[in-house]
């Protein structure tokens, strides 16, 4: 499992990487990250400020420089960024905020916040000097990791049977029952969050869970980066590297199961 434990961490860093990378290019937040504030000043300044302290933190983490300390730190970024500007920006200016797709990016991000945490969980506490407040503070939400994770996955899962005839033409053409897969890819997701909350099954459950949604990074993702690289500002890309921090926050849970203490 520590090996698992290991390479899950690397993927969860590569993929949250190739999210913001992006930005540098274009000059923006991804929508995932911070949302269309209008009158928002400096843009351009703070999506490379965000997008190079990401790089830097995960570059930290798979070099194992102060791990558990730098995950936190990243874990509290993403959540306060999730917090202050996806959930005001829903609540008081997105028009269409009683549809569950339109908080879909902001969710992804709660969910990196999540993965952020647990891989945190994963590190024992760096040696050194007595932890300030802030970090103090962002120890206690290490067991809530799997729980934010775990609501963008059951709210995905709900999208999947509100928004079914958006959905199922993604599914590649050579499958048949195109609408059957979509609703089993919703209830699965959303059986998986529930199961991984509540701890049941919780190892062979968040294998099965990352298991999936690596085939469909596989078989999904990866095609729709290579047919449209730059469309919609990369969005195609970002979404395959979103996959792939999905699917090893996942299997970091797994990895974890058995020590009960860092995951809960």
């Amino acid at each position: 499992m520590e090996i698992l434990k290991k390479s899950s961490r690397i993927a969860f860093c590569i993929g949250l990487a190739g999210m913001v990378l992006p930005q540098l290019y274009y000059g923006q937040f991804g929508n995932n990250f911070f949302p269309a504030w209008p009158g928002l000043p400096w843009v351009s300044f703070w999506a490379a400020a965000f997008t190079v302290i990401v790089v830097i933190a995960c570059i930290a983490i798979v070099l194992e420089k102060q791990p558990r300390r730098v995950s936190l730190i990243l874990g509290g970024l993403l959540f306060a960024m999730y917090i202050l500007g996806d959930v005001p920006y829903e609540l008081l200016i997105d028009p269409y905020n009683n549809h569950l797709g339109s908080w879909a990016n902001g969710l992804k991000e709660l969910a990196l916040a999540g993965g952020a945490f647990v891989v945190a969980g994963s590190f024992p506490p760096d040696p050194g000097p007595q932890r300030s407040f802030l970090l103090k503070w962002l120890e206690k939400l290490i067991p809530f990791g799997r729980i934010f994770f775990c609501i963008t996955m059951i709210s995905y899962g709900l999208s999947h049977f509100l928004y079914t005839k958006y959905i199922s033409p993604s599914i590649p053409g050579w499958i048949p029952g195109p609408v059957f897969w979509t609703y089993f890819a919703g209830a699965a997701l959303m059986c998986a969050g529930i199961a991984i909350v509540f701890r049941i099954k919780l190892k062979i459950v968040a294998m099965l869970l990352g298991t999936m949604i690596f085939i469909w990074l596989i078989m999904l993702h990866i095609p729709g980066a290579i047919a449209q690289p730059y469309a919609n500002n990369a969005n195609e890309p970002v979404s395959a590297f979103s996959a792939l921090a999905f699917s090893a926050t996942a299997f970091l849970i797994a990895s974890m199961a058995g020590k009960k203490k860092e995951v809960i």
